[in-house]
């Protein structure tokens, strides 16, 4: 495909040929990128950013009233015993039903596996930190700890996404150990919209001041067609 230009200011009326360059529409409907970066070192090791550790206020008041109560009806009817009275209907149930049911029963089956399962959520709960939609923050002093909500850098992130250029809408999906943004772009070749992505949200990234920084994983497509 090509088209004319006029006559030469040199003379003769010869014709030139311009190449036109055809791209497939095709090859540019969709373009992704997986980017890392290497991010700032901390300041020190002492300093070193680690996760924040969840109060775990409501599992521990709920187990503490639970064994409150329990160890408090316990030993009220252990004193009434000792003061000559007979011991509670429940407990006598407990102990007979203890005494003459057979442990393959089903009832005692599900009881173990509820207080077991109850055990090990118990256990998690201690031993993991939680709070996984704060990200530590690098640690400038020792004694200071900042940290950034997830949602928040996100939105971050989303806005200097839409300052690029040829970017129609962002969603950015943000968790400790990586960064996925899926863009639509209206215009502009797609690989020079997915390089501009590229470097602002790695900048992005860095300016956020996370102690751990997290992979960065850029998709850029066309917008869908309607009808």
């Amino acid at each position: 495909m090509s088209e004319t230009q006029g006559p030469e200011s040199g003379g003769g009326g010869g014709t030139r040929p311009v190449p036109v360059i055809e791209q497939a529409g095709s090859d540019l409907d969709q373009s992704a990128s997986a980017a890392s970066y290497d991010p700032p070192p901390t300041l020190a090791d002492d300093t070193r950013a680690t996760r924040f550790w969840s109060s775990r206020r409501v599992p521990a008041t709920v187990l503490a009233l639970v064994i409150l109560g329990g160890a408090g009806l316990l030993l009220y009817d252990i004193a009434a015993v000792r003061a000559g009275h007979s011991a509670m209907a429940w407990r006598r149930d407990v102990a007979r039903e203890l005494a003459e049911r057979p442990l393959d029963s089903t009832s005692v089956l599900v009881g173990a596996g509820v207080a077991a399962a109850a055990g090990v959520w118990l256990i998690v709960l201690a031993a993991t930190p939680g709070l996984r939609a704060v990200l530590a923050m690098r640690r400038g002093d020792p004694e200071v700890r900042a940290g950034l909500d997830r949602r928040a850098a996100a939105m971050v992130l989303r806005d200097r996404a839409m300052d690029v250029s040829g970017v129609q809408s962002v969603r950015v999906r943000m968790t400790r150990s990586k960064v996925d943004v899926h863009a639509i772009s209206h215009f502009r070749e797609l690989d020079d919209v997915r390089g501009d992505l590229d470097a602002t949200l790695a900048d992005g990234i860095k300016d956020l001041g996370l102690g751990r920084g997290p992979a960065l994983s850029v998709r850029v497509a066309r917008p869908g067609r309607k009808g």
